[in-house]
């Protein structure tokens, strides 16, 4: 049995699978919801009924409480996963606030977790406010280390450690049985993390470029990717990780190859929801649509509980445009059961699941589907 206590600082879906796996192992967690004043103890029994959070806040078991300042003084390992939902300069105030936070009442000796990911020299900044905060420091009196996680259910495999030394027990934590931890330097971390990162990006942006509609449209080439994957790559796709793309991006004055290479990619995304909207309106057009007798859904199923708010964003962004045509928009995260109106319907599908769960549920309805694909494929 672990003795060390462990709390995790935030009531996200990146961090509750951490507790639960934790919990799991037989290690003494506990979690906050930053919404709260309490830290909430969390069992074996507990991860193993409740594996997601929806699964917790819709039963609402009774769980041991305690204050944060008390859970975050008395933890050993302390891991950083807040939801964080601002965007541009509100951003980095809601970040820094929240991390102030959870790391003041850290007692000397703990080891702190940083599980957002940063650009270059992001760490070097949460390091500063932290010494400044606690009062300790850094390598020394308080262990730094940095695991940048995602929702996708695949933890990084190496760990980024401020004094480069390795922490067996914080790697047993967070290792399964299939794959172990090797802690790198923050910088090295940085870097590799950073490279992922745009290396996908990049690969996403090509696609979206060169299947852009019009180019196809102009060369009467269009058909001739169906037989491709491609257009299996929807916006939901195109924009996880866009959080750590930006925070790339913003570690970065003056111009230099990587910044063209990573505002490209920015352009890209921003270009292609560009292009979705403009398909929405000539799509309206050729139907000879009205806007007092049409009505936009955009079904997009996605997780509401990640660390990274991207996607909320950019639904709202979705929503703000379209409504400068149409009047009646609306999201829907239940594909199965949104086709109820008297209206001319438009449905965006924005992920593959929704796709899927909408042709299995298609009925006679009268409406169109634009498919929010690399492709941008119309279905009526």
């Amino acid at each position: 049995m672990v003795s060390e206590k462990i709390v995790i600082y935030g009531l996200s879906t990146e961090g509750y699978s951490l507790a639960c796996q934790m919990a799991v192992n037989g290690a003494d967690v506990q979690i906050i919801d930053e919404t709260s004043s309490s830290a909430m103890s969390l069992t074996s029994e507990i991860a193993q009924t409740y594996p997601s959070i929806n699964s917790l806040k819709e039963d609402e078991p009774l769980l041991s409480m305690e204050p944060i300042e008390i859970a975050v003084s008395n933890a050993k390992y302390l891991f950083f996963t807040p939801k964080i939902r601002k965007m541009d300069q509100d951003l980095k105030t809601e970040l820094n606030s929240k991390f102030k936070d959870a790391v003041e009442s850290l007692k000397k000796g703990s080891n702190l977790i940083y599980c957002l990911g940063t650009g270059f020299g992001g760490n070097n900044e949460n390091i500063s406010i932290l010494e400044h905060v606690t009062g300790f420091k850094a390598g020394k009196s308080i262990s730094y280390f940095y695991f940048p996680v995602n929702d996708s259910n695949q933890t990084p495999t190496i760990i980024g450690s401020f004094n480069n030394t390795d922490d067996k027990k914080l790697a047993s934590f967070l290792s399964t049985d299939k794959e172990g931890k090797k802690f790198v330097s923050i910088s090295t971390a940085e870097q590799l993390h950073a490279i992922d990162t745009v290396k996908r990006f990049t690969s996403i942006c090509s696609i979206v470029e060169i299947c852009d509609s019009r180019k196809f449209q102009r060369s009467g080439k269009k058909s001739d990717l169906d037989f491709t994957d491609f257009k299996n790559l929807y916006l939901d796709d195109m924009i996880n990780g866009l959080y750590d793309l930006r925070s790339i991006a913003s570690s970065f004055e003056g111009v230099n190859s990587l910044m063209y290479l990573i505002n490209g990619c920015l352009k890209g995304i921003s270009s292609y929801i560009k292009r979705l909207i403009d398909i929405i309106r000539i799509t309206l057009k050729k139907n000879d649509l009205k806007a007092s007798r049409t009505k936009i859904i955009l079904s997009w199923t996605f997780d509401l509980n990640g660390m990274r708010g991207e996607k909320i964003e950019i639904l709202d962004l979705l929503t703000s445009k379209l409504r400068d045509y149409i009047g009646d928009v609306e999201t829907s995260q239940k594909p199965e059961d949104i086709f109820r109106s008297d209206k001319k319907t438009i449905v965006i599908v924005c992920s593959k699941y929704d796709y899927k769960k909408i042709k299995q549920n298609q009925r006679s309805e009268d409406f169109l589907v634009i498919k929010a694909n690399s492709l941008c494929e119309v279905e009526q």
